[in-house]
C-alpha cells in the first residue's frame, strides 16, 4: 500500500473540504502528502480555504478508514485514480469541479479520443430504444466509447448497445463499489467490465442516495466529449446532465420527439432554448463531431505553397491539422492566443477558405 495513495484517499473523507478546495490545495501544495503534512498557517493562506477549512484539514486523524478503503480497492481490483494521476480522465479537469479521486473497475480508457454520453429516462418509449439503438450502432465503426449512468431505461438500453456493438462503454455510478444500483443490473454490469469499467467517485459503502445522483452526473457529462439527450421529462435527471454538459462547454445534442409528449418535453425545451442541438442520425452527429473517417486530402503541401500564414494563424493551422475538429475553447487554451486574436485569426482563415465552422463552436480545416 502506497503512503500517497493512503492521503489521497483521506483526503476524499477530511468533512467539509469539498472537491473545489481539494483541487486548489492540489494545485498550491502538489500532493495529497503535502497537503497532510503541511502547517494550518500554510493551509489557510491557499486562496479559497481560510482557517476553518484548514482546521478540518488538520484536526482529520482517521487514517485507518482510509486505510479500509485501500485495502477493500486492491481485494477487489479497483483503481484509485487521483486528479494528479495520468490515467485520470483529462476532460474532467477541464471541469471547474472535477472529482478529488475516482474508483475505477474494469478496463476501459478514460482518456480515449472519442467519448459520448448517451442519457435519458428510465420510462422510455419503443421510439427511444430505437433511436438509441440506432445510434449507437451507426457509431461503431469509428469506435467511441460510449458513457451513461446504468440507470433503468435509456442508460441500459446504451449501454447493452455498445456490448453487442464490440464498443467500449462505462457506467458511471451513484455509490460505492461494493454494491450496484439498480441491483437487476448486476450481469449488464459484470459484462461491461470485459471491455468497459464502472466508475464512481463514492468509497465502498456509499448508498445510491438522492444528493448523489447530480454529483454523478456531473461526471457523466465531463466524462465526454458530447452528451446526447434521446427522452427527458423537463423535470428529469437527463435535464442537469445536459445542463451541466452546456456549463462545461461540451456538445450537447436532444432528440426531437412529438409535441406534448411529456416524455420528450425536455429534449424539445432544450433545442427551443438554443442549448442542444437536434439529432436526426449518428451519421451528422459523427460529422459535426469531426469523427467520420475521411482521407485527409492532400492540402497541407497546397497551403504551405500558396499560402504565408503568420505566426498566429500558423499555430491555429497547426492545432488543427492534428485534430478532426477543435473546440474554440481548446483553441484559446493551446494556442495561447487571447480570444480576439484567436477570433481574428479563425475569420481571415474562414475567409481564405482554409477553416470551416461546425456547429457547437467547433473548427475544422476545410
Amino acid at each position: 500500500m502506497q503512503e500517497e495513495t493512503l492521503y489521497q484517499v483521506a483526503l476524499t473523507l477530511v468533512p467539509d473540504l469539498g472537491v473545489v478546495r481539494a483541487r486548489q490545495l492540489v494545485a498550491h501544495l502538489g500532493s495529497a502528502s503535502a497537503i497532510f503534512k503541511a502547517k494550518k498557517k500554510e493551509i489557510a493562506a491557499v486562496d479559497g480555504i481560510g482557517e476553518t477549512c484548514a482546521h478540518s484539514v488538520k484536526a482529520w486523524k482517521a487514517f485507518a478508514e482510509a486505510e479500509r478503503e485501500l485495502i477493500f480497492a486492491e481485494k477487489n481490483g479497483i483503481q484509485v485514480l487521483f486528479l494528479t494521476d495520468p490515467a485520470y480522465p483529462q476532460r474532467l479537469l477541464h471541469c471547474y469541479d472535477p472529482p478529488t479521486l475516482l474508483y475505477h473497475k474494469g478496463n476501459a480508457d478514460l482518456n480515449r479520443s472519442r467519448i459520448i454520453s448517451i442519457i435519458g429516462t428510465r420510462n422510455h418509449t419503443e421510439y427511444g430504444r430505437q433511436v438509441t439503438e440506432q445510434l449507437v450502432k451507426g457509431l461503431q465503426t469509428q469506435q467511441v466509447t460510449v458513457v451513461s449512468g446504468l440507470a433503468f431505461g435509456i442508460d441500459a438500453i446504451a449501454h447493452r448497445a455498445a456490448l453487442q456493438n464490440q464498443l467500449p462503454t462505462i457506467g458511471v455510478l451513484a455509490h460505492g463499489l461494493d454494491t450496484l444500483y439498480p441491483t437487476q443490473h448486476r450481469t449488464l454490469a459484470k459484462e461491461m467490465l470485459v471491455n468497459g469499467a464502472l466508475l464512481t467517485e463514492f468509497r465502498s459503502g456509499t448508498e445510491p442516495d438522492k444528493h448523489n445522483f447530480p454529483k454523478r452526473n456531473r461526471i457523466a457529462a465531463g466524462l465526454a466529449d458530447v452528451t446526447v439527450v434521446i427522452e427527458t421529462p423537463v423535470k428529469g435527471g437527463s435535464m442537469i446532465t445536459a445542463e451541466l454538459a452546456c456549463n462545461y462547454h461540451r456538445d450537447l445534442f436532444a432528440v426531437p420527439g412529438r409535441i406534448g409528449d411529456p416524455k420528450s418535453s425536455g429534449c424539445l425545451q432544450l433545442i427551443r432554448q438554443n442549448k442542444a442541438m437536434i439529432y436526426t442520425g449518428p451519421e451528422e452527429l459523427l460529422d459535426t463531431m469531426g469523427w467520420m473517417e475521411k482521407k485527409k486530402p492532400a492540402i497541407k503541401k497546397q497551403r504551405e505553397l500558396f499560402l504565408e500564414f503568420s505566426s498566429e494563424e500558423k499555430k491555429i493551422v497547426d492545432l488543427l491539422l492534428d485534430h478532426e475538429s477543435v473546440h474554440l475553447d481548446l483553441l484559446y487554451l493551446q494556442s495561447g492566443l487571447s480570444s480576439s486574436t484567436v477570433a481574428a485569426v479563425l475569420l481571415k482563415l474562414e475567409l481564405q477558405n482554409v477553416v470551416i465552422s461546425l456547429p457547437g463552436k467547433r473548427y475544422r480545416l476545410t
